[in-house]
């Protein structure tokens, strides 16, 4: 038993000290013109109507990886773009009602697979998906206009068009910091750990 939990115990230290070596133009991008956030930040832009959105929520699991990886302090947030689908800026805006009630789990991947089977066709059908998955029509209803949210929306199309973000999943580290899909690996597992490594990392620079 001793043995064993050594030679695991080296192993999770070898795994540990495998750290990516960033290089600026390969794993990340430097936001020109952006300040450093005061507190360790990671942020991702996605859209319910997004293929790879889904993929990396579904498939890849990058999401859960990143936040189950942070270290302890890290805000980590899912905002949502308007530039895709016919009721993206309904999603958009009940995806804010969704953090405003701490309800992203109940209702992310119900609103993934409508948007991704275009079955969203105005705001009810999205009203109902909430009712479907725990939240009252009252809540609901309540909320979905209200000062809260409306400060959420104003804050994803913000932070949208500060970072000048033009497709999804895009992921930002600090404020001042964007992976760089591309410059990652194209093997599906070197990807992801290369996806959660440079986040990792951006996060101490």
């Amino acid at each position: 038993m001793k043995k064993w939990f050594f030679l695991a115990m080296a192993a999770a230290f070898s795994l540990s000290t495998h750290a990516l070596d960033l290089t600026e133009g390969k794993q990340y991008l430097v936001i020109e013109g952006q300040q450093r956030t005061a507190q360790p930040e990671v942020i991702e832009f996605f859209s319910f109507y997004c293929p790879h959105c889904y993929a990396f929520e579904t498939q890849y699991h990058i999401p859960q990886k990143i936040a189950e990886a942070l270290p302890e302090g890290t805000s980590f947030k899912q905002y949502h773009v308007d530039f895709l689908g016919r009721q993206s800026e309904n999603l958009t805006r009940a995806w804010a009602l969704a953090l405003a009630i701490n309800a992203e789990e109940k209702v992310r991947m119900p609103l993934f697979k409508a948007a991704q089977a275009n079955a969203l066709k105005s705001m009810d059908d999205i009203r109902q998906i909430f009712i479907d998955n725990s939240i009252s029509a009252e809540q609901f209803d309540g909320g979905i206009n209200s000062f809260a949210v409306n400060g959420l929306v104003s804050k994803q199309q913000n932070l949208v068009a500060k970072y000048q973000v033009r497709g999804v999943p895009d992921f930002y580290v600090n404020g001042k910091y964007r992976v760089n899909m591309e410059g990652l690996a194209h093997n599906e597992n070197s990807f992801v750990d290369e996806y959660v490594q440079t986040v990792k990392g951006l996060l101490q620079k």
